[in-house]
């Protein structure tokens, strides 16, 4: 029995590309929610990546850039110096 293919059209395939993109979302969950193979929209996501921007940034897009970094990096060690402080706190409270 031969198989046969679904086709989507390009308005489909980019609304499932950006369900998965924007909000993070599990590439097989999302395509067992549209009833399809995960194989095909990981393809359809890894190419909307390996696109990348469209261009070059500009000035305020760099700028911006370089203050989400900052931020991120920043927070990232107030993470891992409360995850330390609950770990002594439990320790603490265990004894």
């Amino acid at each position: 029995m031969p198989e046969t293919r679904r086709a989507y059209d390009r308005g489909f395939r980019a609304g499932a590309v950006r369900i998965v993109v924007e909000p993070g979302k599990p590439i097989a969950q999302v395509a067992r929610d549209l009833g399809m193979h995960p194989g095909t929209l990981g393809n359809w996501v890894k190419a909307e990546r390996g696109r990348g921007p469209s261009g070059p940034l500009e000035g305020g897009e760099r700028a911006e850039l370089v203050r989400l970094r900052k931020e991120n990096a920043e927070l990232r060690v107030e993470r891992d110096v409360l995850k330390r402080s609950v770990v002594l706190w439990v320790k603490e409270a265990t004894k």
